[in-house]
């Protein structure tokens, strides 16, 4: 069934009347509202949003509790960061930001001579799926290869400059030079990492090396990078929140509040690793067909749960899933399903990004979707379009809802 003989049916009326009273923009009008309709399952009430942030509290204290966080999909881990930037830091750095298909090294130089001023230069290098998925010496071999590369394109390598290693995956630490991966998440697979301290293995891969020095003084999570960039110009800043391959959030707290950690004076940084909430079983009644699917078919089925409802990494997933039920019952290209839209990964998050744009949008939308061997008529394209931003919208409305109303 075409989408105009949809609506024409699903609203009762005569093709007579369609044709010389109805014009293009009153179908599409309503189509949408059909669309809406169909997603209906995808969207939460206030209440339930409210429902889910009072179990999001609860497991936000359970990981503070000695006795509880062992079983608390929350894992609240102290990050041994006692306080942010109070803004006269200075210095030579170098930064690494490991935690996606583009892994970034900067060098930074602040400095307070006349006024403060923080200059910044930057590589990112590719992460290639072999390397995400092959031994962990080859993954650390890569980032000393590519820090190397570094140093030498900015004449440091005769330099030991201080280096800040952002690790944007969970890990237990007993002090801030030393990080041990609990479990990897997003697309990352390496061997032999799980368990052990990745400043360890990263030293080890420069030392191999033997042409340059680093000095890894700190490993931080993205969220803890994120709050002590932000802290550095404004100090009320107490709060990191990433929401983009995956998601996750950090937060300053006080010391007595967190059992795992000796003291009660003072505080600390807490990585929440909030993308796991619901791997408990917590979030079962809200998860739609979707969701189970994009878990079903990851590299961790069962893990990180609310991060596969939310983020970006699974966006262009979602929306493809969406995409072959609509096209099952009907409702897009006349019931057409080709080989290539019942592929995994053949719809990108970037291509969701890209049909966004109300003109420009559509023109990606066929170019795209012509990709997918489909033949997709313009109010395909145009209804595809609104799938992709709802799809948008609904989760970001989660997790707006969430950050909001819990941290």
């Amino acid at each position: 069934m075409s989408m105009k003989s949809c609506v024409r049916s699903l609203y009762g009326v005569g093709s007579e009347r369609v044709r010389h009273s109805c014009d293009d923009s009153w179908i599409m009008e309503n189509f949408s509202k059909k669309i809406d309709k169909y997603l209906y399952a995808m969207r939460f009430s206030d209440e339930t949003l409210l429902d889910i942030t009072k179990r999001f509290r609860a497991e936000l204290t359970r990981g503070l509790g000695g006795d509880s966080n062992a079983t608390a999909s929350l894992k609240m881990l102290p990050t041994f960061v006692r306080s942010i930037p109070d803004g006269t830091e200075k210095g030579d750095f170098i930064a690494l930001d490991l935690g996606g298909s583009a892994f970034r090294i900067l060098r930074v130089k602040v400095s307070h001579e006349n006024r403060q001023t923080v200059e910044m230069e930057s590589e990112t290098y590719d992460t290639p799926d072999e390397i995400m998925h092959g031994s962990g010496t080859r993954l650390f071999d890569h980032v000393a290869e590519c820090l190397g590369n570094f140093m030498e394109k900015h004449k440091i390598k005769d330099k030991k400059l201080p280096v800040g290693f952002t690790f944007s995956f969970p890990c237990r630490q007993k002090k801030l030079d030393e990080g041990y991966l609990i479990k990897w998440t997003k697309r990352f697979k390496a061997s032999g990492v799980e368990g052990a301290d990745v400043v360890q293995l990263l030293n080890k891969a420069i030392e191999k090396r033997g042409d340059y020095e680093a000095d890894i003084m700190a490993v931080v999570n993205d969220t803890v990078g994120t709050m002590m960039t932000c802290g550095f110009d404004d100090q009320r800043c107490e709060v990191g929140i990433i929401i983009g391959t995956g998601t996750n959030a950090c937060y300053m707290e006080e010391l007595r509040h967190i059992d795992l950690v000796e003291g009660d004076e003072g505080r600390m940084c807490v990585n929440t690793e909030w993308g796991a909430f619901g791997d408990d079983g917590s979030l079962e009644d809200l998860r739609t067909q979707f969701d189970i699917e994009i878990d079903r078919g990851s590299l961790n089925p069962g893990k990180q749960l609310f991060e596969k409802m939310i983020s970006g990494m699974y966006m262009g997933e979602l929306v493809r899933l969406i995409l072959v039920k609509m096209a099952r019952d009907g409702m897009l290209f006349e019931g057409r399903i080709t080989p290539e839209l019942l592929t995994k990964g053949t719809l990108q998050t970037k291509h969701i990004s890209a049909m966004e744009k109300s003109k420009e949008g559509l023109i990606k939308a066929k170019e795209i979707l012509s990709q997918l061997s489909l033949e997709p008529s313009e109010e395909d394209c145009t209804a595809v379009q609104h799938v992709g931003i709802l799809a948008k919208k609904y989760n970001l409305h989660y997790f707006v809802y969430e950050s909001v109303y819990t941290v």
